[in-house]
């Protein structure tokens, strides 16, 4: 593979071409996302090491950790009796300046460096007599020496001949950076590929961030904060380092939320520009709404209809984010937005993750619906080509008002006569990309978003900036909070016995398992051998179902309807139940191996329960080796029912790397900033981005910075194309 000149590398360069990479390693960065010299650039260091002080052997205390600079006497590798292997070396501090002999009290300590299984450095012969050697790592005593110190598994920097302790060494005598592995990678590697990189750029790194930006906070350029962050200064702060303050870090996060921010406004600003569907709200269209409505609204179902009501009668597309806890009535409000498209003559398409879901959805309107004259109908995969195929053909030809379907309606072959308004729920379970295939289907429709996984601020910020906000936050009248208890596993038996209280009650509940079937390597009762296990020997009086993701479509259905009628009493279940199962005269819920679960998918579980107004219960049976993460989810469980207070503590838990479970396409990728620990950064670098987009167009500056934005969004960030 050829070696790019220095001259012709750029950020943009595939990274096979830098030095050290080749494709084999460029196929390991491209795991990452990493594909360019750029890319590599922006792999920050996520702690670092102070390695500068270093030890005489001689001062050594053990259970410290030190750098040492020694000299090799001999090494090599040695089998134990158990057959596992470890290389030995044996060597003597060289800590004494080279250019002075040490004085007569001097005298060099003796250190033991030891490696289990590291075949590779007798292979390699990596290390020789005579060589001196910086080492970095913990002190210890060895056990089967003659008193000696030693350092398992340490880091090493062997000098070159002839060079002195103070060259520029990588791994010793400076504060270390310290990446996460890619692959086979080791942060060493990827160190000196980061160092060769910066070497071969130096002075040919551009900055991104407008001038007037840059100069009015104070901020380096780019090409010194790159080097800084990832080789600090020796007088940097230790503390800022690790807090992520130091003047570098703090430039690349300001610019990562900055364009990230500015990016999702042009993004907004170019969906007020394009031309929608003004949609008329008649007198007609008024009483269906009333004829369909079950119940009668909150005041913040009337506050968000009217918000979503508004937006629709202007002619520019709606892009809405409805967020609401479980059990709010989400899918009311979107049902009476589709009946205002529907009115004006428009097709409505509700898109939900699973089938359980779209089919709960589609049932649920059906039964609302039947006052009314349209014409609903379901598109999943279970259903047959036969029936697919004349349901596309209907669809297409306008006789389907309003469509749910999970990710098939995404499909090349489904088309729409009229689409007028998209609602999607449980967005963070599709990519935003799967979004806008279904939009594109139409010219372009109205979109309603729907989310019962509340979203932090400092989250929306960033991901659903383009979006407008809708809120409900108040729980349907007569609902009451729902007891949450941490029941240990030696209570499981009365945690049971409380469930047969309720069910004799005429109560119903779910009983939810982590595994469907049984695992051999983890310790966890899974849902089919213990549905077996409660029928015939726990709840015998009862008639118990089961449900999970592997049954039929029509075995989904037909479980649910039982339990809803009452003749399935109590449901075993697997996190299917998560979302979209509605059923008031539930009122207990015992999830098994709780621990298991993260805290949204928890929070939702519970929100199976307390849909009716007699109190539901939540039992969390937890086992007693969980971790503290667990604990400290299963705590924020049982003290609060609110939503947004649980999404911060799972933020916070999690990090916002996980908040979702898995990265959705067309996300913003943040690869420095963190929306916990940098909220300040983002709100400062919101408003900066936001002050500077109001530059009247022809601007140089904003059209130089926006040019940029275009051509470097779809990669840098992973969004689709703004301006």
């Amino acid at each position: 593979m050829p070696v790019m000149p220095a001259a012709s590398l750029s950020l943009t360069t595939d990274i096979k071409y830098l030095k050290g990479v080749g494709p084999a390693r460029a196929q390991l960065f491209a795991s990452r996302g990493i594909r360019t010299v750029g890319d590599l650039l922006y792999y920050t260091p996520f702690r670092y090491e102070d390695r500068q002080r270093i030890t005489p052997v001689r001062a050594l205390i053990p259970g410290q950790t030190a750098t040492v600079l020694v000299k090799i006497l001999s090494g090599g590798l040695m089998r134990t009796r158990t057959g596992a292997y470890i290389y030995d070396l044996s060597a003597v501090d060289a800590s004494a300046p080279a250019h002075e002999p040490p004085d007569k009290h001097w005298a060099p300590g003796m250190i033991r460096l030891k490696w289990f299984n590291a075949v590779y450095l007798e292979k390699n012969k990596v290390f020789r007599p005579g060589q001196r050697v910086f080492f970095y790592g913990k002190v210890d005593y060895d056990r089967f020496g003659s008193g000696n110190l030693q350092m398992v598994q340490p880091q090493f920097e062997i000098l070159p001949d002839g060079e002195t302790p103070n060259g520029h060494s990588l791994e010793v005598g400076r504060v270390v950076p310290i990446y996460e592995s890619v692959g086979k990678m080791s942060a060493r590697v990827i160190r000196r590929l980061i160092w060769t990189g910066l070497e071969l750029l130096d002075g040919q790194i551009d900055d991104p961030l407008p001038p007037s930006v840059r100069h009015r906070n104070r901020l380096l350029d780019r090409s010194a904060a790159l080097r800084q962050a990832h080789f600090p200064q020796p007088d940097v702060s230790l503390e800022d380092l690790a807090n992520f303050r130091t003047p570098a870090q703090v430039r690349l996060i300001f610019e990562e939320f900055f364009n990230v921010t500015a990016g999702l406004a042009l993004k907004r600003r170019q969906a007020t520009r394009a031309h929608g569907i003004a949609f008329r709200v008649t007198e007609e269209i008024r009483r269906s709404v009333k004829r369909m409505l079950p119940f009668h609204p909150t005041a913040a179902q009337k506050r968000v209809i009217r918000e979503i009501v508004t937006d629709m009668q202007a002619s520019r597309p709606m892009a809405r984010l409805l967020q609401g806890d479980v059990g709010s009535g989400k899918t009311i409000v979107a049902l009476q937005a589709a009946l205002v498209a529907i009115g004006n003559g428009y097709q409505v398409a509700f898109m939900a993750p699973t089938e359980i879901l779209a089919t709960q959805h589609y049932l649920y309107a059906k039964q609302l619906f039947k006052p009314l004259t349209c014409r609903l109908d379901l598109l999943t995969s279970a259903r047959s080509s036969s029936e697919k195929a004349e349901l596309k053909r209907r669809l297409a030809a306008g006789e389907i008002d309003l469509i749910f379907g999970t990710h098939a309606l995404i499909e090349s072959d489904v088309a729409f006569a009229q689409l007028g308004l998209v609602v999607v729920d449980e967005q963070h379970r599709f990519g935003v990309m799967q979004r806008y295939e279904l939009i594109r289907k139409g010219q372009p429709p109205d979109v309603l978003i729907m989310t019962a996984t509340p979203i932090p601020r400092t989250l929306a910020l960033t991901l659903y900036a383009d979006l407008d906000v809708s809120v409900i936050d108040e729980a349907p009248p007569g609902r009451r909070p729902i007891i949450t208890r941490i029941i240990p596993e030696a209570e499981r038996a009365q945690a049971l016995e409380f469930v047969r209280g309720r069910v004799r009650r005429g109560e119903g509940a779910y009983i939810v398992y982590p595994l469907v079937e049984e695992a051999e390597t983890l310790d966890l009762r899974p849902a089919v051998r213990m549905y077996e296990h409660l029928s015939r020997n726990v709840f015998p009086e009862f008639r118990l179902g089961l449900l999970h993701g592997r049954l039929r479509s029509q075995e989904k259905e037909a479980v649910m309807e039982s339990f809803k009628r009452g003749e399935v009493q109590v449901l075993v279940s697997t996190s299917v139940v998560e979302v979209g199962v509605d059923v008031p005269h539930a009122t207990v819920m015992l999830i098994e191996h709780a621990e298991r679960f993260g805290l949204a998918q928890l929070h939702q579980l519970r929100g199976r329960v307390g849909r009716g107004q007699a109190q539901s219960y939540c039992l969390l049976v937890a086992g007693d080796n969980r971790t503290e993460a667990a604990e400290e989810r299963l705590r924020a469980l049982a003290e609060t029912t609110d939503g947004f207070r649980l999404a911060e503590t799972d933020l916070k838990i999690r990090g916002p790397g996980e908040f979702f479970g898995t990265r959705q396409a067309g996300m913003a990728s943040l690869r420095i900033g963190n929306l916990v620990r940098d909220q300040d950064i983002l709100e400062w670098a919101r408003r900066e981005a936001h002050e500077f987009l109001q530059r009247p167009e022809s601007d140089p500056e904003l059209q130089a910075f926006v040019s940029r934005l275009q051509r470097e969004w779809p990669h840098r960030y992973g969004l689709a194309q703004v301006g």
